[in-house]
């Protein structure tokens, strides 16, 4: 099942880590944060209380959780989740569609997209008129792949668009013709 958001968001650019010097986990002068507050032993409800409470104040924890989704990392408290609540977050994240995110790859941010997404770029750019070359550039193919999945995507389209004109063939009494009612063996 594929998941899908429209949320309106800023995402992290490919190889971006300045948000982490907006994090409410850094420590300064002003706010000296334990490291250790965020890599709790699971028994440690204390910690991991503090933890999130800390990260419900943060300006950017949803693309902490991005980042530790994104790079896979399973260790400690990231994003406000625990490493339990993460873990079926990180088995859907391939299936994640959201469309802020191929908005922002159209209009040439660098994000970081999944298998659904970039799908999901291929089709609107293809359906916006994006040249091969410009698609090219976006996902950070050759122009050659890019050519081959305009082509997968103008072929799907062919498909789908015939399977919708298409009427059911029906025997003389009205019923919709199996396989037997084309003189095939049952």
């Amino acid at each position: 099942m594929t998941t899908r958001t429209n949320s309106p968001a800023r995402h992290r650019s490919l190889g971006d880590h300045t948000w982490q010097d907006q994090a409410v986990c850094q420590s300064t002068e002003y706010n000296p944060v334990d490291p250790e507050t965020f890599f709790p032993k699971p028994d440690e409800t204390d910690k991991i209380a503090t933890a999130k409470s800390l990260c419900r104040q943060c300006p950017v924890r949803q693309t902490c959780l991005d980042a530790a989704l994104e790079g896979g990392d399973t260790d400690g408290i990231r994003g406000g989740m625990t490493e339990e609540e993460r873990r079926p977050l990180h088995e859907r994240l391939a299936h994640r569609l959201d469309y802020s995110r191929v908005n922002a790859t159209i209009a040439g941010r660098d994000v970081h997209l999944t298998k659904a997404e970039r799908r999901a770029v291929v089709h609107a750019a293809y359906r916006h008129g994006v040249t091969e070359q410009r698609l090219a550039t976006l996902l950070k193919v050759t122009e050659e792949h890019a050519q081959k999945l305009y082509r997968e995507t103008r072929r799907a389209l062919r498909n789908l668009n015939l399977d919708t004109q298409s009427t059911p063939l029906a025997g003389s009494d009205g019923e919709r013709l199996g396989r037997d009612g084309f003189g095939t063996a049952a």
